[in-house]
């Protein structure tokens, strides 16, 4: 029986980041549905304070998910939490894109808003290190 996981990032931004990751990714911002958010505050399972407007639409306040287009893949959900990032991560993301894209997708995520840190290498492995606009490490392979 396999195990289903999804990647979870606090963030204090969670539908920016969901936007500014899919675009890194070239993955799709998981839709929500208005209708249903509407439907849960009219009948009082929810409040306006659950809910936000991004983009012109009504979402759920607490965060915002990608998917892959590709399946199989785990959903990355970003969930708002009151303070930003302090130290360094305890887990990152890597993204493989091959040794002849790695300096082209570097500074594509660059001008997206990434930040470069630094860069490392071990053995014949090479990758940089980069973090995304609220300040998540991640890596670029």
């Amino acid at each position: 029986m396999a195990t289903d996981i999804q990647v979870t990032i606090d963030s204090t931004d969670p539908h920016t980041q969901a936007d500014w990751w899919a675009e890194a990714l070239g993955w799709q911002v998981e839709p929500q549905d208005e209708a249903f958010i509407r439907r849960m505050v009219d009948a009082g399972h929810a409040t306006e304070a659950d809910t936000t407007t991004h983009r012109g639409a009504l979402v759920w306040a607490l965060g915002a998910a990608i998917t892959s287009p590709d399946p199989g893949r785990p959903r990355v959900l970003f969930q708002r939490v009151p303070e930003p990032r302090t130290g360094k991560n305890r887990l990152h993301l890597d993204v493989h894109v091959g040794a002849e894209r790695r300096e082209a997708e570097v500074s594509r995520l660059v001008e997206l808003g990434a930040t470069e840190l630094w860069r490392s290498a071990q053995g014949p492995l090479e990758w940089v290190t980069l973090a995304d606009p609220e300040g998540n490490e991640f890596c670029v392979a």
